[in-house]
């Protein structure tokens, strides 16, 4: 069994194609940010990363598939360099962590309360999965782009020296220009 598999069939075990989300299903967003992080060029643990990103919960989404101590768990599934974006972006305090990460490579974990400096070769799969997973959220939901469009602009604009220039397409495709 493949690492995509593994981790499809852990997906469904944990109840993901009966969880509502924009579009459809946990399980069907999950797959699309993985699609899209194909289509970008993403290497596959950055792939598996957003096939299973929601697993410990995330700052925009409050339900966890596993305890994020239970990390060993998802490890066996995924690997460790997938697993550890996934805990990166699960843990990730937006607040605190989205508006200055261009300039710090600062995350701050709601896990735990640390701060985490991220290494250069990690920084850009953790903005592009930050950035594709907003962009299904919001491709599947037009009115988020009328409500939140703005914020984003100016957030993904911010990120703009860390997005691969895939994404940073797929950004321009789906909202547009920033005003």
């Amino acid at each position: 069994m493949t690492f995509g598999s593994a981790a499809r069939a852990f997906l469904r075990e944990h109840g993901t194609e009966a969880i509502e989300h924009p579009g459809g299903t946990l399980y069907s967003h999950l797959c699309r940010v993985e699609q899209r992080l194909a289509a970008a060029g993403a290497a596959p643990p950055v792939q598996l990363a957003g096939l299973t990103h929601a697993a410990y919960s995330t700052d925009g989404f409050d339900l966890a598939l596993i305890p994020w101590t239970d990390r060993d768990l998802l490890r066996a599934v995924i690997g460790l360099e997938a697993e550890a974006l996934v805990y990166l972006y699960g843990a990730c305090d937006r607040d605190r962590t989205w508006p200055a990460l261009a300039t710090t490579s600062t995350v701050h974990d709601r896990f735990t309360g640390q701060r985490r400096v991220l290494e250069s070769h990690l920084i850009g799969s953790f903005v592009d999965l930050s950035i594709v997973n907003e962009l299904d959220v919001i491709e599947q939901s037009p009115a988020l782009l009328v409500k939140h469009g703005d914020y984003f602009r100016d957030l993904f604009a911010r990120w703009a020296p860390l997005t691969s220039p895939k994404v940073a397409d797929e950004i321009q495709r789906l909202m547009g220009p920033r005003k």
